[in-house]
């Protein structure tokens, strides 16, 4: 008995039994006086039309299977997933124990590059695994602003970036001052 389903224990719409919701052209027949508590007198067997019903569940977002076979260990079907995590960790790693000047630009980098590379694994694999959270549309957007936002501010971070953009900094001497 699934959590959340129609006629079953633990609907969130509290009908305990509701049977034939796709028969009869929508209409379905309440075997539960419960389900007329904010209606009326209704008996049993009693047809109604067509109820307006809670989203119960999620659907899986586009993508969202497996990215190799299901005979595959698990680190191999997650491949997509686990390659921006290892670049990821390979940036804070980078970061963290600060092995050469200007590690933390050059780590911070790959943080950002590992979410540019995740939104173009989502928009080039029909199938991401564990990489799709949402519609593949809202993970590229997502991951994309993300990851250049990430990228952009590494390379102008003080002192001494590796990109200057003039209006940028026109608009912070703006600000500041």
């Amino acid at each position: 008995m699934t959590s959340g389903t129609p006629g079953k224990p633990g609907n969130p719409d509290g009908a305990d039994a509701v049977e034939g919701a796709a028969a009869a052209g929508g209409a379905e027949t309440v075997r539960d006086t419960h389900a007329t508590a904010a209606g009326g007198a209704a008996e049993d067997g009693v047809k109604r039309g067509p109820r307006q019903r809670l989203t119960t569940d999620t659907a899986r977002p586009e993508g969202g299977g497996r990215a190799a076979s299901g005979d595959a260990p698990a680190p191999a079907r997650q491949w997509p997933l686990l390659t921006v995590l290892v670049l990821a960790g390979l940036g804070l790693l980078v970061v963290g124990t600060d092995p050469f000047p200007q590690s933390f630009r050059v780590g911070t980098i790959l943080v950002g590059a590992a979410l540019l590379t995740g939104a173009v694994i989502r928009r080039t694999l029909p199938s991401v695994g564990m990489l799709a959270v949402r519609s593949r549309f809202t993970d590229m957007i997502t991951y994309g602003v993300m990851g250049g936002l990430i990228v952009l501010l590494a390379l102008m971070v003080q002192p001494g970036p590796w990109l200057r953009i003039p209006f940028l900094e026109d608009v912070l001497h703006l600000t500041v001052t």
